[in-house]
């Protein structure tokens, strides 16, 4: 009887949860998917892409034109764990990332508190896509406040050619972090982050006040994502902010390396690490006020670019973003515009 009342508060603890942070919907189907961080994945004929929402929103396509958004987020309980490492963090799951690697996908997601480095970077982990339960994996990294000049959020697993897993991530601060991962897609035993890419660099003392929080600074970069493409690795991030509707400032920028781990590069020399980044896509204030967080993947023979934009039609709402990527004679990217 102890056994079987103990299940039982486990399971209403978890309903509770699941009621409190979620409200069931249906299914419905749209060209013009609302979504913030997108990322996307392709498996038996179908694209899956997940973004920042409750639990981590879902949608699934087979033409990338028609979107059909579930109404089950990826999770519909939060770990325990993710709560004791953030403090004020609940249900509201930030930029995941997604791969397939040896055989399994899996999906890293961020939990914190807007503003704050108090974070932490989750990890997921099922045989396929079309599998109804990921698994917990427990934690990648975490950051502290008053501990750590960085803040783990925004992952991207990137491979190398040596078929090593590394992950790249981060917000402010120092800029964006990598690290080399185990066979777990774990931080590797004795691994320290390092800084690829900065907004500004250190020496810059003539910067933009945030206009979003007093805590993380005025290093306005984020949201990392690594292609690689020829011979090179190319390191795309979000320079400026997000999450302000219209009044977003958020653009793209993009720089390479021939190593995984850099120094990344922009056109012109300048090293990322310096504040270097040259420009791949911005608001253009007739469609979008502002562009950023992006994600860019080779898919079916085509180079992509996915992301979202601040919608002037929608008075700022965050819409689904998509390019083709076309490649210039030296090798740098140039999207093309639907």
């Amino acid at each position: 009887m102890k056994r079987f009342l103990s299940i039982v508060v486990v399971l209403l603890a978890s309903t509770t949860l699941y009621s409190q942070s979620h409200h069931a919907r249906a299914a419905f189907q749209t060209e013009a998917p609302m979504t913030h961080d997108p990322v996307m994945a392709y498996e038996d004929s179908t694209y899956y892409l997940f973004c920042t929402g409750v639990g981590i929103q879902q949608m699934t396509s087979k033409d990338r034109k028609t979107w059909t958004v579930l109404p089950e987020p990826v999770m519909t309980v939060m770990p325990q764990w993710t709560r004791d490492s953030v403090p004020g963090f609940t249900h509201h799951v930030w930029a995941p990332d997604v791969i397939k690697w040896h055989g399994r996908w899996w999906l890293a997601y961020s939990c914190s508190t807007f503003g704050k480095n108090g974070s932490a970077i989750g990890l997921l982990s099922k045989p396929s896509l079309s599998f109804p339960i990921w698994n917990d994996e427990g934690c990648i990294v975490t950051s502290r406040e008053k501990r750590d000049d960085w803040n783990a959020i925004d992952p991207n697993f990137v491979i190398d050619d040596n078929d090593q897993p590394w992950l790249v991530w981060g917000s402010f601060w120092d800029g964006i972090k990598m690290a080399r991962l185990d066979t777990t897609m774990h931080i590797a035993k004795g691994e320290k982050p390092f800084t690829v890419a900065r907004r500004y660099s250190p020496k810059n003392n003539n910067r933009v006040a945030n206009p979003t929080s007093k805590y993380a600074g005025t290093n306005a970069i984020e949201a990392p994502f690594i292609m690689k493409h020829g011979g090179y690795y190319y390191l795309f991030v979000s320079w400026d902010y997000c999450c302000m509707g219209s009044k977003s400032t958020y653009r793209v920028v993009v720089g390479r390396s021939k190593t995984v781990d850099g120094p990344y590069v922009d056109r012109n020399g300048e090293d990322m690490r310096e504040g270097g980044g040259t420009p791949v896509i911005a608001g253009d204030k007739q469609r979008f006020e502002a562009i950023g967080h992006c994600a860019t993947y080779t898919m079916n023979g085509e180079d992509i670019y996915i992301s979202h934009g601040y919608s002037v039609k929608h008075n700022g709402a965050a819409i689904l973003v998509q390019r083709k990527i076309n490649w210039t004679a030296d090798g740098w990217p140039v999207l093309m515009d639907n």
